[in-house]
């Protein structure tokens, strides 16, 4: 049996009524909304693990919600909506969202993405507690580990979780290439169809906080058709590491 709680936005009865039937074989506990308004009271009450969220609601736009949500959670969302083009998908992932279905979508597919991201809730502990409990420091980028914070020049970096950890596994590795399949397997769990372009899009929207020029990035290189790296700043001024204050 599944112990996490999830929370299911739907307006559409009969797809709502899918995906909690789907839910409820597999031994989920859930709720359901069928508004924006309800949505946002829901999860705001209820703090589930994961949110299946639709886009297309009768008094709000997905994407409103994922804002308003990511103000004051972190908790993953998967998208399960009509909308196909790529500029939809963007706008979504950019606002927070963590995972893109696309209707007509298989049950067996939405399970499989739910169990990808179970996965990573049970690493995220681990990736921020573990024996790399240290500030890493490169040029201005900052990472404090321990507190699960970055900062840029000693602002602090308002990242969505899928951004932190990409962050966080560059810099654990940096001066390597990483593959588009390593980085996919690290943080996703597997290589789903579509993940590749989702991961084109939060290295995207990761590089618009990090770099002062996209054109020109300073931290992240791109290895076309191969991966990304984070290079290593060369700065006389770059002092060892050490367990400063936020």
């Amino acid at each position: 049996m599944n112990k996490l709680n999830l929370f299911v936005v739907e307006d559409d009865k009969a797809i709502r009524n899918l995906i909690a039937t789907t839910l409820e074989t597999q031994g989920y506990h859930y709720q359901t909304a069928s508004t924006g308004s309800a949505a946002i009271m829901g999860i705001l009450s209820s703090k589930p693990d994961i949110v299946i969220l639709d886009l297309g609601l009768p008094d709000m736009d997905g994407v409103d919600i994922i804002r308003k949500v990511r103000e004051w959670s972190e908790v993953p969302i998967i998208i399960v909506s009509a909308r196909s083009e790529d500029k939809d998908k963007i706008q979504a992932l950019d606002a927070g969202a963590d995972d893109y279905l696309t209707k007509p979508f298989s049950t067996d597919e939405l399970l499989a993405r739910l169990r990808v991201t179970q996965r990573r809730l049970k690493n995220i502990g681990s990736m921020s507690s573990s024996a790399q409990d240290t500030v890493f420091k490169n040029g201005d980028l900052k990472i404090d580990y321990p507190a699960g914070c970055a900062y840029l020049s000693n602002t602090e970096l308002r990242l969505t979780p899928n951004e932190y950890k990409l962050l966080c596994l560059l810099a654990r590795n940096v001066g390597k290439v990483l593959t588009h399949n390593f980085i996919l397997k690290e943080i996703w769990g597997s290589t789903l169809s579509g993940d590749t372009q989702s991961l084109r899009v939060f290295m995207a929207t990761l590089r618009k906080k990090i770099e002062t020029d996209t054109a020109n990035p300073k931290y992240i290189q791109t290895h076309i058709g191969v991966g990304y790296r984070m290079l290593k700043i060369e700065d006389a001024e770059i002092k060892p590491c050490s367990a400063e204050a936020k």
